[in-house]
């Protein structure tokens, strides 16, 4: 099929990473809820 062994193993490289790219699209990863943090003021610094 292929003359050169190189490219026929890129030719399969492109394609697996292209394969992978496209599972991850159609199937993300599950992101897991985190709370969000309240910054509290800081009274220490402020003048009476």
């Amino acid at each position: 099929m292929f003359r050169r062994p190189v490219l026929l193993i890129a030719v399969i490289l492109v394609a697996l990473v292209v394969a992978g790219l496209l599972a991850v699209g159609a199937f993300p990863p599950a992101v897991s809820p985190q709370p969000v943090e309240r910054v509290v003021p800081n009274d220490r610094f402020q003048t009476r």
